[in-house]
């Protein structure tokens, strides 16, 4: 019985650390989606709803959990190109990706900044380029062997398509967030290699006073107003 009772001890341990760890990584996750990297690892222990102790045996710091993170978001944007890859229309499987992955940064700030390499390390930034690269490589070659896109499409454009779409979102997310997908579709009809009637759009224009809100300054002015300014200088 003793001897019964210490074998299960380790493994109830071990069983409880593993289960720290998804959870902080599960409050890493919703706090990244909403606030993006500024978050602290005491804030996610807190969020997590344990002792920052418990998180501090779990990480080091809150490097080592965003590189824990930062994995699993590389393999969820993986799983998307693979599911478009595998899609039997290469221009579906294309544009699903796009979406997909698109929806994903959406929904999570973290990731956004993942894909426009932001606030990540070098190495981060070299590993994902490793495991997306490829596919969008794929991506891209599939719908072109099948007549659908350009020939003059590459991968890169994939990403940059997505940094250019992340720009839109960062600033239309909370008001209008579904905006960017105009604009996917507008780039849409223009990668087509053949061209025909306008893809109709699944998000409307925004009016001029709406575009205004969406582009005000985000932070607090510095310096004097600008009639002031385009007066040659402050009172």
């Amino acid at each position: 019985m003793a001897g019964g009772a210490a074998a299960q001890g380790p493994r109830t341990l071990r069983r409880d650390a593993a289960q720290n760890r998804r959870r902080l990584l599960a409050a890493a996750r919703e706090l990244l989606a909403d606030q993006g990297f500024d978050v602290t690892l005491d804030d996610i222990a807190r969020h997590a709803g344990l002792g920052v102790g418990t998180a501090y045996r779990r990480f080091a710091n809150k490097g080592e959990l965003l590189d824990a993170l930062f994995a699993e978001q590389t393999i969820e944007l993986a799983a998307a190109a693979d599911a478009g890859l595998a899609d039997p229309d290469p221009w579906q499987g294309l544009v699903g990706y796009l979406e997909t992955s698109l929806a994903l940064q959406l929904r999570d700030k973290g990731l956004a900044q993942i894909v426009s390499g932001d606030r990540i390390s070098q190495e981060q930034h070299d590993w994902n380029r490793e495991v997306t690269a490829p596919k969008n490589r794929a991506l891209v070659a599939r719908a072109q062997e099948a007549g659908q896109l350009r020939s003059d499409v590459t991968g890169t454009d994939l990403t940059f398509i997505q940094i250019g779409l992340n720009a839109i979102m960062t600033r239309s997310r909370d008001a209008h967030p579904e905006l960017y997908r105009r604009y996917l579709h507008l780039m849409l009809d223009g990668l087509r290699a053949h061209p025909g009637p306008a893809t109709p759009l699944p998000v409307g224009p925004l009016t001029s006073d709406q575009t205004h809100a969406v582009m005000a300054p985000t932070r607090p002015r510095t310096s004097g107003r600008v009639g002031e300014i385009q007066r040659g200088g402050t009172r």
